[in-house]
């Protein structure tokens, strides 16, 4: 699997190689074949563009994901845009490292990559706890 990172308009972010390893991780525990994945860092004011262009959204956000696999195919790729803004002001929010916030959102599009939704409650809870999961293993596994 190639996990490409860019940045635009924001300061690169240290320790990438450890999540682009971890990535096909969390995919094939997900059973899914690790495919093509770029993540883009940006901040709110490109995300707040993307959203308005391709969503029909006017507001921030901390992540938008698009899938890019083929739906007959297991096989996992796609873009996600994750604004640092967002991360570090929910990070504040929840008391939380900036580090470990970037950590969950950039998780948490993986997942939305995988099938999973969090439009209801209860997908929003299995996404939360999918999320806690997989921050546990990454951290174990450094």
């Amino acid at each position: 699997m190639a996990v490409r990172f860019h940045f635009h308009n924001v300061r690169r972010i240290k320790g990438l190689n450890k999540l682009k390893s971890f990535i096909p991780v969390l995919f094939l525990k997900e059973r899914k074949l690790p495919g093509e994945l770029n993540v883009v860092v940006c901040d709110d004011e490109y995300l707040l563009d993307i959203n308005k262009r391709f969503l029909n959204h006017n507001y921030y956000t901390d992540i938008i994901t698009f899938d890019m696999g083929d739906p007959e195919s297991n096989v996992v790729s796609g873009e996600i845009y994750i604004s640092i803004d967002r991360v570090n002001e929910n990070a504040l929010l929840h008391s939380v490292e900036a580090s470990l916030e970037f950590e969950r959102v950039l998780f948490h599009g993986a997942l939305h990559l995988c099938g999973y939704k969090d439009k209801s409650k209860n997908d929003s809870a299995l996404m939360r706890k999918k999320e806690n999961y997989y921050l546990r293993l990454f951290h174990v596994e450094q």
